[in-house]
């Protein structure tokens, strides 16, 4: 196989990536369940290191009793961990839920931040979560870059780093903004449909004619 060092796609190869990726999936979205903003904050936090699945089955049943921030401060933090437990790093999870609960019951009147400086001074919440909510929940232009958004916009040649926060930077300069929530949303379906970390669908992908990984295959 030969060498994956390459310079990123050309102005025209992303506006075709793009186009594909949104014609591919038209409709994604975020796979997480929630009803308020809140609950998106919450099934965020837990998502670390854990598919939207498992938190869908967690929170289903965690919110038919806990669904805003007055209610989790009535839980103890093992307690609350044995909602989460299958969730992974479940006592840290929880820790940091009760802990953001308390602050925006305390200081936002139990409502969710709009601001991505605000939601980052949040126990449990790093760049990558808030983006999720302000996009997600506020209709904030953001890209959130998870394990996917991080692996296919690398592998295919939107951007060229070796961390999240450069990814971040350069998806911001290559992609328009009235797109970055939305191609958010087309990098994560690919990445669990086609781009797969181990081993890639290439020949079901719609990108090989500019994707600087299938270029570069024996």
């Amino acid at each position: 196989m030969k060498s994956k060092a390459q310079k990123k796609l050309t102005k025209d190869d992303v506006k075709a990536v793009l186009r594909k990726l949104q014609s591919t999936y038209p409709n994604a979205v975020t796979e997480l369940d929630y009803k308020s903003p809140f609950e998106l904050l919450i099934s965020t936090i837990l998502a670390a290191q854990c598919t939207d699945i498992r938190v869908n089955q967690i929170t289903k049943e965690l919110y038919k009793k806990y669904n805003k921030p007055e209610d989790f401060l009535s839980l103890q933090e093992d307690q609350l961990g044995e909602f989460i437990k299958s969730c992974g790093l479940y006592r840290n999870k929880a820790k940091n839920i009760i802990s953001t609960c308390k602050i925006l019951v305390r200081e936002y009147g139990g409502l969710v931040p709009q601001e991505r400086i605000e939601l980052l001074k949040l126990p449990g919440v790093g760049r990558k979560t808030a983006n999720v909510v302000i996009s997600n929940a506020f209709g904030q232009a953001a890209i959130a870059v998870d394990t996917h958004v991080y692996r296919v916009s690398n592998r295919i040649g939107l951007a060229q780093s070796n961390n999240v926060t450069d990814t971040e930077e350069q998806l911001m300069k290559s992609i328009p903004k009235a797109q970055w929530s939305q191609a958010h949303h087309w990098l994560i379906y690919h990445g669990r449909r086609i781009c797969k970390a181990k081993r890639p669908l290439c020949h079901d992908c719609e990108l090989t004619n500019e994707c600087l990984y299938f270029k570069n295959l024996d």
